[in-house]
């Protein structure tokens, strides 16, 4: 049973292990991605192409360059705010205002997941 006191849902969002926050870390997938992987979410990875939904970059589209699991924050090229002194820095963009639109599938773990689910992973571990 989940807790509804959002206080206590606040606590178990930032005392999470690593490998729960990943799976935390999903964002929804481009309607075409949607009906081809037949899930509405996955999660975020570096080297995945992402546009910003919500905010102040609203409609840019980018790779995703980095991936913050601690502060539930990735960064996107294109993404960027100019600093005082004239220096460029990457601003750092919620997990849940963007889009995934094009899937980074150089894993060879991650294809076989998304493309055949859990079944075709476990065939393909058995090789």
């Amino acid at each position: 049973m989940k807790p509804k006191d959002p206080s206590k849902q606040r606590k178990k969002l930032f005392r999470a292990p690593y490998h729960l926050l990943k799976e935390m870390m999903k964002a929804h997938l481009s309607s075409e991605l949607a009906e081809r992987y037949k899930r509405r979410a996955v999660p975020i990875r570096k080297g995945d192409t992402v546009k910003v939904l919500r905010g102040e970059f609203k409609g840019i589209q980018g790779k995703v360059i980095n991936v913050d699991r601690r502060r539930m924050r990735i960064y996107v090229e294109n993404v960027t705010r100019k600093k005082a002194d004239g220096s460029t820095v990457n601003v750092p963009i919620h997990v849940t205002k963007v889009m995934i639109t094009q899937l980074n599938l150089d894993d060879e773990y991650r294809k076989t997941l998304l493309e055949g689910g859990r079944r075709a992973l476990a065939e393909w571990k058995a090789r």
